[in-house]
């Protein structure tokens, strides 16, 4: 289950990447763009008034925060990345953090650049932090209550997504950043990876077992990630960028 609220505590800090990706889509004048994994909506909604002539068609897996979407005026339906198809109309297609749950994402990659118009837009971008030490211990952690967590195995490289994309025909830009994040508050590595990476361990331990997690994760984390005397914690966060034009543009 997806926790909206939580989700929202580093809004700004989880908006850059989403910012960033579309900056780098040239589209100007699309028909209409697709929102796959809107989330809350937050982040959706800015799509609406960079291209207002659009149909925005804005879908995620979670009932919660298609929920949480239509609160904020987000047209949304619950629907799955897997069982979603273009329209002949669709221009654009965004995928922001999602396709890392994926695990067939790259298949889903070949049959969109196949079935989206002549130059449509394909963008999205997947975390690809996953050997740096928040994502390492809490699989150790995890390891101990016998649940596994995504590996780096979850993501390509940017240069294979590029290989990928282009073997389709398709004009690929494919780059990584890491961004510097300074998260508040204390332990602020276990609470930014519990919106998000903790998900599946939260989901399978009972509340008293939940605590303990956290309370161990807690402890190693704050060790890898010691915090500053202003209270502030320095947090680097690997992202992988993918944007793709489909041939015949």
């Amino acid at each position: 289950m997806w926790d909206p609220a939580k989700y929202l505590d580093y809004a700004d800090l989880r908006g850059r990447p989403f910012r960033d990706l579309v900056a780098r889509i040239g589209a100007e004048e699309p028909r209409r763009v697709v929102d796959l994994g809107c989330g809350p909506g937050n982040l959706t909604a800015s799509l609406a008034e960079r291209w207002p002539n659009a149909t925005l068609e804005a879908s995620d897996s979670s009932p919660e925060m298609v929920k949480a979407a239509r609160a904020a005026g987000i047209d949304a339906r619950e629907l799955s990345v897997q069982d979603w198809a273009p329209e002949p109309d669709t221009d654009v297609v965004i995928s922001n953090a999602v396709l890392q749950w994926v695990p067939e994402h790259r298949d889903l990659l070949r049959r969109w650049a196949d079935e989206l118009p002549a130059g449509a837009w394909l963008a999205f971008q997947v975390p690809g932090n996953f050997n740096a030490p928040s994502h390492v211990l809490a699989r150790e952690v995890a390891a101990a209550w016998d649940l596994r967590l995504r590996d780096e195995s979850a993501v390509d490289t940017a240069q294979d997504y590029a290989e990928l994309l282009a073997s389709e025909g398709c004009l690929v830009d494919a780059s990584e950043t890491t961004y510097v994040q300074r998260l508040t508050g204390p332990d602020a590595v276990l609470e930014w990876i519990t919106g998000t990476a903790l998900r599946p361990a939260k989901a399978a331990l009972s509340e008293d077992d939940w605590t303990t997690f956290r309370a161990e994760l807690a402890r190693r984390l704050n060790v890898a990630y010691p915090s500053r005397s202003d209270g502030t914690t320095w947090f680097e966060f690997r992202r992988i960028f993918v944007v793709a034009r489909t041939p015949g543009s």
